[in-house]
This record gives structure tokens, sequence and C-alpha cells, in this order.
């Protein structure tokens, strides 16, 4: 690594570790706007580009979250969590929120599955190969990577030619893209994560029903497991 890169991350770093103190503090109270990113760089007499990496990592660990044209705001998890560390990320996901999609998954998915396999020309194959495409290109960016993995399983409700599914499916694109977005940061994005949803394509694709739910619902109970790991420690 040059020395350029290494003096830039540790400058990162310092930002981040002062501004996360901040925060634990309570200087910056949850629901708290943060100080402009103009401001940030003259606070600390550093680039804008330094500052922007040291939000990021608070966004990723979910002690801060942003909003376009508004500015960046301490989330109100970080006063129910009471502290947070660096090896684990905070779920902006209730137990409810992620049990209703859970329901919902088995519920409409599952069913849709059946339908593809009966249903699904090769142009809908071909659909749902480039969503799965997307996701093995964007492992390292969790926002990609679950858009991709969005629209995959949008493909498969798709391919079952069942309107009010597809509807359902469309217009619940925010909330579904939410729930991905904070299972793919909080846990992050596994290789048995990544496997799992190329064992769904290939079963689709040979039109096995049977494979597709039971892979997809081995996933889901992982997720179970991992998000009450999460919630306990």
């Amino acid at each position: 690594m040059a020395l350029e890169s290494i003096q830039k991350h540790n400058v990162v770093d310092v930002i981040y570790e002062q501004m996360k103190k901040n925060i634990q503090d309570g200087l910056w109270e949850p629901g708290c706007k943060l100080p402009s990113e103009a401001e940030l760089t003259a606070t600390f007499q550093v680039s804008r580009v330094s500052v922007r990496s040291a939000v990021q990592k608070l966004r990723d660990l979910g002690v801060v979250v942003t909003h376009q044209g508004k500015g960046t705001y301490v989330t109100r998890e970080v006063a129910r969590y009471g502290s947070f560390s660096d090896n684990q990320p905070i779920l902006h996901l209730s137990q409810e929120e992620f049990d209703d999609m859970r329901v919902f998954r088995q519920t409409v998915e599952f069913k849709c599955m059946e339908l593809a396999v009966q249903n699904a020309t090769d142009e809908d194959v071909k659909v749902l190969e480039s969503a799965l495409n997307r996701m093995l290109v964007s492992k390292d960016d969790y926002k990609k990577y679950s858009l991709a993995d969005y629209d995959f399983h949008l493909a498969i409700v798709k391919a079952s030619h069942n309107k009010v599914f597809i509807h359902v499916m469309e217009s619940l694109k925010g909330i579904y893209v939410h729930y991905l977005e904070e299972l793919n940061r909080v846990l992050g994005i596994t290789l048995e994560s990544v496997e799992a949803h190329i064992k769904v394509f290939m079963a689709l694709k040979n039109r096995d029903a049977s494979l597709a739910a039971e892979t997809l619902n081995s996933a889901m109970t992982h997720n179970v497991h991992a998000i009450e790991d999460v919630r306990h420690n």
C-alpha cells in the first residue's frame, strides 16, 4: 500500500473515531442531524473525500442514515442499543417487520415458484439469470447487490405470469429493497447466500419447484437464526 494511501486511510480512521465518540458521548444524540459535509471538513481540517469516507463507515454500521437533500442523521436505534461496536452493525428492522416479510415470502414467492416452473418462458429465465449475474458482480457493494437481489425475486414472480402477484411485488419494492439491504448490510453477503441464489436459479431453470422452495426456505431459516444472534449480542 502506498504511503499516501496509508496516510489517507489513517485520516479517515481518526475522523471516524472522533465522530463515533461524539455519538457515544451523546454530543450528537439519536435523531440529531450531523454537521454538514462542509462544516465537518472545516472542523477536522481535512478533505471532503476523507469526511465522506468516515461518514460512509458510520452509515455502513447503521449508526447514521442519509436522507437525500436533507442531510445525515444519527439513527434512533443508537439509543435503543445503548452502545455499538465496529464488529456488529445496528439492524434497522424490527422483529415484526422481519417476521412479516418472511411470511409474505413464504406465502407468495413459494407459490410463484410453482407457477414459474409451469409458465416461465425462455425470456423469463434469461431475465432471472441477468439479475443473478448482477448480484455476482456486486458482491462488494451491498446496496447494488440488494437491488439486484430484489430484481432476482421479482423475476421469479414475473415468471409466474400472475398479474396480481406481480402487481403486489412491484408495489412493495421500497419495503422489499430496504429489507434486503438491512440483511445484506448486517449479515454480510456470504458465499452461502450467493450459492443459494445460484441453486434456486438452476432449480427453476430445470423446472424443479420443490428444490427451489427447499433452497430458499433453508436460506431464510438461516437468516432467522443469524438475526436472533444479532439481537442477542
